[in-house]
């Protein structure tokens, strides 16, 4: 690497949006570099548990007790990390970060990111959500509204494929989608039951999954889902989404790209003669060696919390409390989704049907309450969709004592009855002192600040979290689902995954990080468009509106680069 060089562009972080950048820059036909602070995986190649059967695991997959040290806040989602899929999450002990009120940062650092791990669940955004805070008086008003991002929602979906189907809502667009997956039959009985039961609107239908679900050659190198749902292992057919799979191989065949891995980008460097950033300060994740690259644009798609990090460590003489700080505007109003809550029942029936393959996606209920005066309630602002599945319980229902010989094999081959599940995806507010700092005293291993997070759930979150799931046992009910419970896990945000905020966009330098570009109010050539930017959280999984903004900031950029905007002194 030849740190003399004057890169174009250079963009922090390969995840969800990193790999975007990387892509619309480079086939805009700018020099960038791309840096990520782990290691590097290379699509298929380094998938090292892709074909990993239950079996090959001494534990079933169960981590040792060494290892639950080593990922003691990663296991706070529940569902991961496994040892199938450790190396694609972090060690806690050497990535630590501070908590004066708790907050579950669940993170993985390698070439990718998260999008080896995402949930793939994509919706798009509509006006609701981008007029809510101004209609409401909440926080500030959204510098953009649905047109001006519904192209690039049309782009997106079309360039990584999601499955699904249009519904005609008001609350959550239509998109351009790949067929949908199929609905079980359980699921299909309770499709029907909430269309013939209740009268707000409410319906069920299969989620918008960022899968392939129909053999075509317009994904290059990339096939159709073979329903193994081993997705968060790396997908060797490019059945889903990632940037391994995507939109880093688009970059890199442009010839643009410059990829550096096991780079901790952890300061921006600022010229005062041009008023604009020059590139980044980087720590070698392996050497600790320091360098510095220079660049004429910047992208920090690095994730939330760490874009925001960075910006906080990027001091100057002109910014003292960090890079577009001027207001105490920055590392504030972060959000998430309410997660891990809902109700369970048991279905009677349908003993004569099962499915074929591991279909992985479940079933989605869009938002139904606060849409207009007949959905409104009086107990809390904004709203809440459901995820949810239906399946044949595992072979739990046989007991030891119930058979033996041949009668013990024959029930293990038998499935027991089906079980259906939902569970709520609730919208957070932005408040002014929900925040992230640096630590004053902790740091890590690089000698640099840990990240320390005071952010709690508010009284409009607490009361949402019981309609979340009272709702729910009301849908489950109605449809005579037996056995019907609720359940919610103990939680803090950050839980859903989807955290955001922290340089919001806004009209208003003096009250937002962010104009409606994605620029720096007061540093025009530095981007932030990972889940920073966010000014409100709506409820839907917020992964295919980074993709968009982060399209639409990129050739932006690429514009502005062309006409000159950002020479370097």
């Amino acid at each position: 690497m030849n740190q003399n060089e004057v890169y174009d562009a250079i963009v922090v972080g390969t995840g969800i949006s990193g790999g975007w950048a990387a892509k619309e820059l480079c086939e805009n036909g700018l020099k960038t570099l791309v840096l990520e602070r782990g290691p590097m995986v290379r699509h298929v190649a380094d998938y090292k548990t892709m074909n990993d059967d239950p079996w090959d695991y001494e534990f079933k997959g169960e981590l040792t007790r060494e290892d639950k040290k080593k990922y003691h806040k990663q296991l706070r989602v529940g569902w991961a990390p496994r040892e199938d899929v450790k190396h694609f999450f972090v060690n806690d002990l050497e990535h630590p970060y501070q908590e004066t009120k708790r907050f579950d940062w669940i993170r993985g650092y390698q070439v990718g990111g998260r999008s080896l791990t995402w949930g793939r669940q994509s919706y798009r955004w509509s006006n609701i959500d981008f007029e809510a805070n101004l209609k409401e008086g909440i926080a500030v008003d959204w510098p953009v509204r649905y047109a001006d991002i519904a192209p690039w929602y049309d782009r997106v979906e079309q360039y990584i494929g999601v499955s699904g189907e249009n519904l005609g809502l008001k609350q959550l667009p239509d998109g351009k989608f790949q067929p949908p997956m199929e609905l079980n039959c359980v699921e299909k009985e309770l499709q029907k039951s909430m269309a013939t039961t209740f009268d707000d609107g409410r319906l069920l239908t299969i989620g918008r999954a960022a899968h392939i679900t129909e053999n075509t050659t317009e994904f290059k190198g990339r096939g159709p889902c073979q329903y193994r749902n081993r997705c968060w292992r790396g997908c060797p057919f490019g059945g889903y989404f990632s940037s391994n799979s995507s939109t880093l191989p688009a970059a890199e065949r442009t010839g643009n790209m410059t990829l550096r891995p096991n780079s901790i980008v952890y300061e921006l460097v600022y010229d005062e003669s041009t008023k604009m950033a020059s590139g980044v300060r980087i720590i070698d994740a392996e050497t600790h060696e320091k360098m510095e690259f220079k660049g004429k644009i910047v992208f920090l798609c690095a994730s939330a919390m760490a874009s925001v990090g960075i910006l906080l460590q990027s001091k100057s003489e002109r910014f003292p409390d960090g890079m577009g700080n001027n207001h105490d505007q920055l590392g504030r109003n972060i959000m998430d989704h309410h997660y891990q809550l809902g109700a369970t029942a048991k279905v009677d029936g349908h003993l004569d049907k099962y499915y074929k393959g591991r279909r992985p996606n479940g079933f989605y209920i869009p938002r139904f309450v606060n849409l207009d005066d007949k959905t409104k309630r009086g107990d809390f602002l904004r709203g809440f969709g459901y995820q949810g599945g239906a399946s044949r319980e595992n072979w739990s229902e046989m007991v030891a004592e119930m058979g033996y010989g041949k009668a013990l094999k024959e029930a293990v081959l038998k499935p027991g009855g089906w079980q259906i599940g939902m569970t709520g995806f609730g919208e957070m507010l932005p408040y002014h002192d929900n925040r992230v700092t640096l630590s004053e005293d902790k740091k890590d291993q690089w000698g640099l600040p840990q990240l320390d997070f005071d952010v709690e759930f508010k009284e409009n979150e607490f009361k949402m979290r019981e309609a979340i799931k009272e709702e729910a046992v009301v849908i489950l009910k109605n449809a005579g689902f037996k056995d019907v419970e609720v359940y919610d896990t103990e939680t803090g945000p950050g839980l859903g995954i989807h955290e955001m905020g922290g340089a919001r966009m806004g009209w208003n330098p003096r009250t937002s990080v962010l104009n409606k570009h994605s620029q720096l109010h007061d540093v025009p050539n530095v981007y932030v468009t990972d889940g920073a930017f966010m000014t409100s959280a709506s409820c839907v999984n917020p992964s295919l509106t980074y993709m968009a903004f982060t399209a639409r900031a990129a050739n932006h950029a690429a514009e502005q680069f062309k006409l000159g905007k950002f020479a370097l002194a």
